[in-house]
């Protein structure tokens, strides 16, 4: 807890300091030290995006780039504008901030963690944005914003990985900054989120920012639309929000398009990482073939698709299986999977018919879009992968509409305190979750409380792995565990290395002295396939 409070207290003043920058350049999008943070988070993550590709987010990046927010944050005295807040404000934000702290001390229990957030991280601060990196581990072609963003504070300002953390706690000062009471409502069950760099948590809390300033009013459309496009760009999933401020711009504003052009300057900027590192424009949907060297194998993307129909069933059937459902079949199975995982898919569909009727009877255009955005991003969930956690987004969402205006800050704080209660509860004592779900997966992996983690959040160390060469790729792949998390980079999760050799390919170095420079795959030769051999049953051995 103390060094997440250290680490935040750091991180914030660059954030302001950023956010004035930010601000001069194109101006606010809402007034107050909240909005220029958000504005700095932004702008310092776009920034070192376009970076990226040519240099590594490392201790040199990360010290210019604070040097220069400290500079304004102390020249322009920005530090007096944290005074502003009452004693009985500054006292919820206090209580608050506490119980955020605590709830992210926890060791990390989402699995993405391992296999997908620290291998991006690391790749970020060693390398930088390396062509055609999905080619090594197919998830590592997303190279989220949000990681980039995380990447660039990771070297000494938050090593412990818990910038969510901080988010937190730039949520509760735009709560209470703005008295907009019912993010008070959201912020325990946001909470869970808070020991990982999980891109769910930024793309919750800034939509449901956008949607209140929409709500409220707010006209700036340029930069409501370069806050939408961030989001975009964190997570593709939430394609609604850029639909629903560009349907607000031209359809209740009526404002030209060419207020948009900074928000589709972004887009671009996400569409070229995209084609970098995995060779299609957005991931993981291989549409928009421009023929380059480094995409993914087809083969490789095809047990990656069926894996991800899969995903959508709870791997509770086979492909073989789910291929011969008829149109029926696919939606009755889906609502009725063993476990929780149902229950949410029937709340999901419940939730937008509630919606949608509610939308019907306001009659107001700004509901009326919502419900459509809403709607356009389901349905391409619903095709693409219907897994719960591509919609979690939408609960909050139909949530706030309803709601917004019944929660005031009394009925807010009680909710907050006895929601918080609950979930410091489940991560003190994860049996209680363990028991009473067991199909909720994610429990498994809480571990309950450490009092270590009073000072120093909890982490895990492995560091065990094994040295390989295939080809010209020399890779380390960790012994008798399936991610990469504590591994030395370049590594390979042993589940890609057998989808590879599957395919028949192999990642390679395009020059085999600067990995910098790229990675393909290539067909193997006879002398590759023995080495690449031998690296399965090693793998096989040591999980025995």
């Amino acid at each position: 807890m103390l060094l997440i409070l250290f680490s935040s207290l750091f991180i914030i003043p660059v954030l302001i300091g950023w956010g004035e920058i930010m601000e001069n350049l194109s101006g606010f999008l809402f007034q107050g030290i909240s909005g220029k943070i958000l504005s700095g988070i932004v702008g310092i993550s776009l920034i070192w995006t376009v970076f990226s590709f040519f240099m590594p987010l490392d201790i040199y990046a990360e010290t210019v780039s604070i040097l220069l927010g400290l500079f304004f944050f102390l020249k322009n005295k920005l530090y007096q504008k944290l005074y502003h807040f009452s004693k009985k404000d500054t006292l919820l934000i206090s209580f608050t901030v506490l119980i955020i702290l605590f709830t992210g001390s926890f060791y990390p229990y989402i699995l993405d963690h391992f296999g997908y957030y620290v291998p991006t991280i690391k790749w970020l601060t060693e390398y930088g944005l390396v062509k055609g990196i999905s080619n090594i581990d197919l998830t590592l072609g997303q190279m989220s914003v949000w990681h980039i963003f995380q990447a660039g504070f990771s070297n000494f300002s938050d090593p412990f990985l818990r910038i969510n953390t901080v988010l937190l706690i730039i949520y509760i000062l735009y709560t209470v900054e703005r008295k907009r009471w019912i993010h008070l409502c959201f912020l325990p069950v946001l909470l869970l989120f808070s020991q990982s760099p999980s891109p769910d948590l930024p793309v919750i809390i800034f939509s449901l920012i956008i949607l209140d300033e929409l709500i409220s009013g707010n006209k700036n459309t340029s930069l409501l639309f370069v806050f939408a496009v961030f989001v975009f760009a964190v997570k593709p999933t939430m394609i609604w929000l850029p639909i629903l401020v560009l349907l607000h711009t031209v359809f209740i504003l009526k404002s030209g398009l060419k207020h948009l052009l900074s928000g589709f300057l972004i887009l671009f900027v996400f569409f070229i990482k995209n084609i970098w590192t995995f060779g299609y424009p957005v991931f993981p949907v291989a549409i928009g073939d421009l023929g380059l060297p480094w995409k993914p194998n087809p083969e490789v993307l095809k047990i990656s698709s069926q894996f991800a129909v899969m995903k959508t069933y709870d791997m509770q059937y086979s492909y073989e299986e789910i291929q011969k459902f008829s149109t029926a079949g696919y939606i009755l199975n889906w609502l009725s999977l063993d476990g929780i995982k149902s229950k949410i898919n029937i709340l999901f569909i419940l939730s937008l018919v509630i919606f949608t009727i509610f939308a019907g009877v306001k009659k107001r255009k700004l509901i009326t879009f919502i419900c459509i955005a809403l709607w356009t991003k389901s349905i391409l969930v619903l095709i693409f992968s219907a897994q719960y956690r591509f919609f979690l987004d939408v609960f909050f969402v139909i949530f706030f509409v309803l709601f917004h205006e019944y929660f005031n800050q009394k009925k807010s704080i009680v909710v907050f305190s006895v929601l918080s209660l609950f979930f410091i509860s489940i991560l003190s004592f994860p049996e209680i979750i363990q028991r009473s779900i067991p199909s909720f997966r994610m429990g498994s992996f809480m571990t309950g409380f450490e009092k270590e983690q009073l000072y120093r959040p909890s982490t895990y160390h492995y560091h065990q792995f094994n040295t390989f060469k295939v080809g010209n790729f020399k890779f380390n792949v960790s012994y008798n565990y399936p991610y990469s998390f504590d591994t030395p980079i370049p590594a390979v999760t042993p589940f890609y290395i057998f989808d590879d050799v599957k395919a028949g390919i192999f990642p390679q170095l395009s020059d085999k002295n600067d990995i910098k420079k790229g990675i393909i795959w290539k067909k193997m030769t006879a002398e590759e396939k023995k080495e690449a051999q031998n690296v399965i049953n090693n793998i096989k051995s040591t999980d025995k």
